[in-house]
């Protein structure tokens, strides 16, 4: 079995249920097994126009697909949650983004690990803080901890709402 690690966001048609929604499908996957989930944060969407904010989260997933047909399964369950591809960086129903894959390295038209824009990203930073370890290391040998202390957590908002439906404090 394999580790990844994967970024979560929504910031359409009801996020915390899109999440939610993701969660059990990424769970379903033949060959995937979603081990923790880190709590939902609130962040400004990245990206053009004016946007609602997003609700983000991560997972640590074990999987025996490898970082291709990881890939392949989680646009299907995006293009399953409504998500369309006209503008980069527009608002979106389901945003699932590989951002580790064990230790290795993957350069691909389609896919690039570790996913290259996280070392910026508050919304991905922090929440892979909380079901990891600072002393994650990255493939190019970085820590986790040091990219966190590099990446000032700004605006984004630790939330009470749960990934698992049946425990929603917020709702």
């Amino acid at each position: 079995m394999s580790c990844a690690f994967i970024a979560i966001g929504s910031n359409l048609r009801e996020p915390l249920k899109q999440l939610q929604q993701a969660v059990t499908a990424i769970n379903r996957l033949p060959g995937c097994d979603v081990v923790k989930t880190s709590s939902t944060y609130l962040s400004a969407a990245v990206g053009p126009g004016q946007q609602p904010d997003y609700l983000n989260a991560v997972l640590q997933l074990e999987t025996q697909r490898a970082p291709l047909e990881l890939l392949n399964a989680l646009q299907l369950i995006e293009n399953h949650q409504g998500r369309e591809r006209k503008l980069r960086w527009g608002a979106r129903t389901l945003d699932l983004d590989i951002l580790l894959y064990d230790q290795q390295r993957v350069d691909h038209a389609r896919l690039s690990i570790p996913h290259p824009r996280m070392t910026q990203r508050n919304f991905v930073l922090y929440p892979l803080l909380e079901i990891s370890h600072s002393n994650l290391m990255l493939p190019d040998g970085t820590e986790l901890g040091t990219l966190v202390a590099a990446c000032p957590r700004g605006e984004l908002r630790r939330t009470e709402f749960s990934l698992c439906p049946d425990q929603d404090a917020g709702t």
